[in-house]
């Protein structure tokens, strides 16, 4: 079964959070926003975020508070807003600040989605910081940890 809430994003919540971990379990491209309800910038890329999932509905995307789900995200390191992670299967493809531009995250969006998962994962071993963002980014482990 593919996103509950087809062209559009799911928003992480307390009440959905078995429901996003089944999702992320899926054999598809995740594309998650780490934003803070408090940033102008977030809440000005949220309607081009949605616009992004309706243009992709066959990949899964997420939108996540960092300091409402705190205990999920952790320790990530975002050092600016909007956020991007992009992963397939437990391949961190892509962990950075995004400029709120929707055909510059489409681009990136695309490029990862034509990556064989063997590219994916060479890439994801390519230098410290790809290898980190494994350890560090990984969705699907971070959201399992606090099921």
């Amino acid at each position: 079964m593919y996103n509950t809430h087809p062209m559009h994003a799911t928003t992480l919540d307390t009440d959905n959070r078995a429901e996003v971990a089944a999702a992320l379990a899926q054999d598809r491209l995740i594309v998650a926003c780490l934003c803070a309800a408090w940033c102008g910038t977030c809440g000005s890329y949220r309607a081009t975020f949605e616009s992004l999932a309706a243009r992709n509905p066959d990949k899964y995307f997420l939108w996540v508070d960092i300091e409402d789900h705190a205990d999920v995200v952790g320790d990530l390191d975002v050092e600016n807003f909007p956020t991007l992670l992009i992963q397939r299967h437990d391949t961190v493809a892509f962990f950075g600040t995004m400029l709120p531009d929707a055909n510059v995250a489409q681009r990136l969006i695309e490029t990862q989605a034509e990556s064989s998962d063997e590219e994916m994962q060479r890439l994801a071993a390519s230098s410290a910081e790809r290898r980190q963002w494994q350890q560090d980014c990984n969705l699907r482990t971070l959201l399992h940890a606090t099921l």
